[in-house]
């Protein structure tokens, strides 16, 4: 998609969903339990999404690719080898903040 208001009700339907490594997108698509295959851009310059990219391969969460490995990455794939990725704890990071600030 270029643009869309909101891919939630893609990601409910998707079996498999293929992305750029944003965070938002990566994480969106882990928190709805869909497998993913990350497609790194590695002419950005100060590349964070290929940081985050390496780093949720290194951890289980995706597979990982560029433009030029994805054909050969969904012939190989095995989505089994997948890790569950760990929900949020929202009320670790409001506590942390809370206490920062002087409210408890």
């Amino acid at each position: 998609f270029r643009f869309k208001d909101s891919l939630a009700e893609d990601l409910r339907k998707a079996d498999l969903v293929i992305s750029h490594a944003g965070a938002g997108s990566c994480l969106e698509t882990l928190e709805e339990g869909k497998p993913l295959i990350v497609v790194t851009n590695e002419k950005l310059m100060n590349n964070h999404q290929l940081e985050l990219a390496k780093q949720l391969h290194r951890d289980g969460h995706v597979l990982c690719c560029n433009c030029s490995t994805l054909v050969e990455t969904l012939r190989s794939m095995d989505l089994s080898t997948l890790k569950p990725f760990p929900p949020g704890q929202p009320e670790k990071f409001a506590l942390f903040l809370d206490k920062v600030v002087g409210f408890q």
